[in-house]
């Protein structure tokens, strides 16, 4: 069967606005949000001078500086996974302001029905796990926290799985330590933290499966896309 052709470019811009709503969407439901956001999240309910966004991107600034001396070289190109940051926390500040059930000054986190939050749970996770694989398939870096992971499990020769369950936790681990001196209590950190944390991997493996059956991605700029090689 001949496969569709879509360019990577696109598949980038999709999952750059798809992801944030997702999050947004796990924000509202407040059965927890995953590891990796959790640490934005909490401050942001903490320091409310910045929204939960630009929390985000500046938290992951300070990743990329660690990332640049970890990896003991700096190329312009790494900036562009800071650029997605900022484009991620910018739209995922955008999708709360605009859509009132996202809105937290509209629409207290958890205070729905719980069916709702149940819905807006599962289709937040789905389609976390969608946006995440397309950010995999296409060649432009995502954010820093990916592109992390990717280049020093390259770098030290490290096993990519290993070291991707050793940073997810150490994230974990992380959020929970602020949420309890922010807090005194888990904020943010609840059971469906655990349940996204057991399922995005698996259901990202069957979204990759199905896309790369009936899906080929291609370049539109191929002497672009060469910039982004380790």
């Amino acid at each position: 069967m001949k496969k569709i052709k879509i360019y990577s470019e696109i598949i980038y811009i999709v999952a750059l606005f798809g992801l944030p709503l997702a999050v947004a969407v796990l924000a509202a439901a407040d059965f927890g949000v995953s590891m990796i956001v959790a640490p934005a999240y909490i401050i942001s309910l903490k320091f409310t001078f910045f929204t939960f966004g630009q929390w985000d991107y500046i938290l992951q600034g300070f990743l990329f500086i660690a990332f640049c001396i970890a990896m003991k070289k700096f190329k312009i190109i790494y900036c562009s996974a800071f650029v997605t940051c900022v484009l991620y926390g910018t739209i995922l500040d955008m999708w709360r302001a605009v859509i009132p059930m996202l809105n937290p000054q509209i629409t207290t986190p958890g205070s729905m029905d719980l069916w709702v939050r149940i819905v807006l749970f599962v289709l937040g996770e789905l389609l976390t796990s969608f946006m995440v694989m397309l950010f995999f398939k296409a060649y432009i870096y995502p954010q820093v926290c990916d592109l992390f992971v990717k280049g020093i499990a390259q770098r030290y020769k490290l096993n990519k799985v290993k070291f991707k369950w050793i940073y997810d936790f150490s994230y974990l681990a992380i959020s929970i330590l602020i949420s309890l001196i922010l807090f005194k209590s888990f904020v943010g950190i609840k059971w469906g933290t655990v349940v996204i944390a057991l399922t995005t991997g698996v259901i990202l493996g069957c979204f990759s499966k199905i896309y790369d059956r009936f899906i080929e991605t291609v370049p539109l700029f191929p002497k672009f896309e060469k910039m982004f090689n380790f």
